[in-house]
């Protein structure tokens, strides 16, 4: 029942939403003889940081209208190049002429938040990449009739996207994690490595994932250590509202994870709107500006399915299926082993709470017979879990990196290709 009680206090609280948008409008107005007043500017930044946080918050647009190449203003469409009942392989296509960069399928995370949670990244990644990305829909809104979502369904799913990636073109196909998928992309690696699968990427990278949870411990970890499976399906999981189109489907709703996230940093996020109250009474908008857009992204959020959860609380920190070699999938063991020619970067943050230093390194002892060429990892100074993904020390120091890996590997695979050919040309 908890999560019709929720509902329902959400929509209880519209009067006071309607309240708090009234003020703000009110006392911002230029033509209100208050607004210039102290106590007009402490009212209106009061209303609109109470406005912020009892908004419903539906799912964010992409705001990604052009890119900037080489000092121009490029356009970039989005638009969704297959879809799914779950979810979406969304392209940000350029114009013609950028045909023929780095193909690069950008794995969101389903544990919370939107895909537009990582617009920073595809919006450096598109300058010099041609970028799909998996939008995963919100479990409130699929119908039950469209069945159960688990682990095997998401492992599924990455394999029919990285299948139509290679019926479009044979060009190669670089796989990137950020976050929670990164064991089960992982996991399809090696599956496809071991069927020897043309839709086999030429590079996996890994940022800021639970490959081994052992490795390094945080406050994540030690929730999952100290509690039962029992305790997780009676505590976390509900059963969507009737008035959705998911009504009745067992989710981990999104408010739920929303006061996870928030209960790990409580004082930072009270701190955060205390200073954006301070800012917009002061007169500061252009910073306000910034942090509501940050919490605007950051508190909307969606349901997981209750299945997908479970089994990725079970796989990653229970029973450390991936790094103890007994993984499953559809009745097959996931052998990372199989992995001989794909690349592989993993990306860590040193202040990372989530997902620790060492737990997403670990993927290298995972996959023991990749090559040392083909293998590199970064750990970047002084960012948290969110900077390795968003941000200056994303933009400036991890994105290039990542453009350099991606070269590197798409030469060496060109390379014994062209040897290849020209060994024919000479024998000929």
């Amino acid at each position: 029942m908890l999560y019709s009680f929720h509902d329902a206090r959400s929509r209880a609280l519209m009067p006071l939403r309607w309240m708090a948008e009234a003020t703000r409008i009110t006392f911002d107005s230029p033509f209100h003889p208050m607004s210039w007043t102290p106590v007009g500017r402490m009212l209106a930044a009061g209303s609109t940081v109470l406005e912020s946080l009892i908004a419903i918050r539906g799912k964010p647009e992409w705001r990604i209208d052009t890119v900037e190449i080489d000092g121009q203003d490029v356009p970039v469409t989005i638009e969704p190049d297959l879809e799914a009942p779950f979810g979406d392989l969304v392209h940000f296509s350029k114009p013609a002429k950028f045909k023929g960069q780095p193909r690069i399928l950008l794995v969101a995370p389903m544990s919370g938040h939107h895909a537009t949670l990582l617009r920073d990244t595809v919006r450096a990644l598109i300058v010099e990449n041609d970028v799909w990305i998996t939008d995963w829909r919100d479990a409130a809104d699929i119908p039950v009739e469209e069945g159960r979502f688990g682990v095997d369904t998401y492992i599924q799913y990455l394999r029919d996207f990285l299948s139509h990636l290679h019926q479009e073109s044979d060009a190669p196909v670089h796989i990137m994690a950020v976050c929670q998928p990164a064991p089960l992309v992982l996991a399809t690696v090696a599956l496809l490595a071991e069927e020897k699968s043309p839709t086999l990427p030429a590079s996996m990278i890994l940022m800021g994932g639970p490959i081994d949870t052992r490795a390094a411990a945080t406050a994540v970890t030690r929730v999952a250590e100290n509690r039962t499976m029992a305790w997780f399906e009676r505590n976390m999981i509900h059963r969507v509202p009737a008035r959705y189109p998911g009504a009745n489907r067992k989710v981990y709703p999104g408010f739920l994870q929303l006061h996870s996230f928030w209960s790990m940093n409580p004082a930072r996020h009270a701190g955060a709107h205390v200073k954006m109250f301070n800012q917009l009474r002061k007169g500061d908008d252009e910073s306000a500006e910034r942090t509501q857009a940050f919490y605007d992204e950051y508190m909307s959020v969606a349901d997981v399915h209750a299945d997908f959860f479970l089994e990725t609380v079970e796989h990653v920190f229970k029973r450390h299926s991936l790094p103890t070699g007994t993984m499953m999938w559809n009745d097959r063991l996931v052998k990372p082993e199989a992995i001989t020619t794909v690349g592989l970067l993993t990306v860590e943050g040193e202040l990372d709470d989530i997902s620790a230093p060492d737990q997403t390194e670990a993927a290298h002892d995972i996959c023991a017979n990749i090559p040392e060429s083909l293998r590199d990892h970064m750990l970047q100074k002084n960012v948290g879990h969110y900077g390795i993904f968003n941000g200056r020390r994303w933009r400036e120091d991890i994105c290039p990196r990542i453009g350099s890996f991606i070269r590197k590997i798409e030469a060496m695979k060109t390379e014994p290709a062209k040897e290849a050919s020209d060994g024919q040309q000479n024998a000929a």
